[in-house]
């Protein structure tokens, strides 16, 4: 964990936005259908921060561990180019799109809420992750949203790396 201020330098750094799904832009809960589709609900506001970090040229990528046709088709309206599904290895899947697209570690901040996504949260410049994580991931991580996953998480930290920069 670490203190205020070198939290505020982290989140200055921070050019890419890398998120888990469930948990983290979702609440981590599923309603299950008759038919049996797994139903998942997202946060409007989350959707608007995800807008904004795109139109201030910040990259957003989605890693995760499932898969929801309707979850990949909420980003892709809302204009996430780099959605990941039915990921077994988090770390693997992030390293690649690092050297893919050339981007410094430093640059990136993930957020995710469980242990899958501890090795991926260790290799960045910034871990965050929301308040109801299991105790494992928030021992790790850097910040610790007041918001849970699903409720605000996402926005939370998109907003404080946009108004650092000044265009929140």
């Amino acid at each position: 964990m670490t203190n205020r201020i070198q939290v505020l330098d982290l989140f200055s750094t921070i050019r890419v936005f890398v998120f888990d799904m469930d948990g983290v832009l979702t609440n981590g809960r599923l309603h299950i259908t008759k038919e049996g589709d797994e139903l998942r609900s997202m946060n409007i506001k989350d959707g608007y921060a995800l807008v904004q970090a795109l139109k201030h040229q910040h990259e957003v990528v989605l890693i995760s561990g499932s898969s929801c046709e309707g979850v990949r088709r909420r980003l892709e309206r809302l204009g996430v180019r780099y959605i990941y599904m039915g990921v077994t290895d988090k770390l693997q899947t992030l390293t690649e799109w690092t050297v893919a697209h050339q981007v410094l570690p430093e640059h990136i901040l993930y957020m995710g809420d469980d242990v899958p996504d501890w090795h991926a949260m260790r290799s960045v410049g910034m871990s965050a992750c929301p308040a109801d994580a299991v105790q494992d991931i928030i021992e790790t991580a850097d910040y610790i949203s007041p918001f849970k996953g699903g409720e605000g998480c996402v926005r939370d930290v998109i907003e404080k790396v946009l108004k650092l920069k000044g265009v929140w």
